[in-house]
């Protein structure tokens, strides 16, 4: 898959995780939000996830890979913010809760439209 449709999948999955869970909003435009959301979250699983993967090797070990749910919330929730702070458009997260609620509903919907598309 090239990058521009994991890009759209991925803003399809954000904008659902928008519409699902309660403490997901989007700023900027409804649109724009997830869009913005998407582009800064492909950037945040390629730069920081690895590290913080590495970093976290033994809390993933000790809880048998549940850890990595809550690294996903992480940086669900660093790309919300820095999308809003960078483009002024992206998603806002109330609480944590929401984040690891919103990181599971965007991993499951990437993945059936992701088999959707082809």
């Amino acid at each position: 898959m090239s990058f521009i449709s994991t890009w759209l999948v991925t803003a399809i999955a954000t904008a659902i995780a928008i519409a699902v869970v309660p403490g997901i909003t989007a700023v900027g435009g409804s649109y724009l939000g997830p869009i913005m959301c998407a582009l800064m979250l492909a950037l945040v699983n390629a730069t920081v996830k690895p590290l913080a993967e590495v970093l976290s090797l033994p809390l993933s070990v000790l809880t048998l890979g549940l850890f990595h749910l809550v690294i996903n919330a992480l940086m669900l929730e660093l790309a919300g913010k820095l999308s809003t702070g960078i483009f002024g458009s992206g998603i806002s997260i109330a609480s944590f809760g929401a984040a690891f609620a919103g990181a599971i509903i965007v991993s499951l919907a990437s993945m059936v439209v992701s088999n959707i598309v082809g």
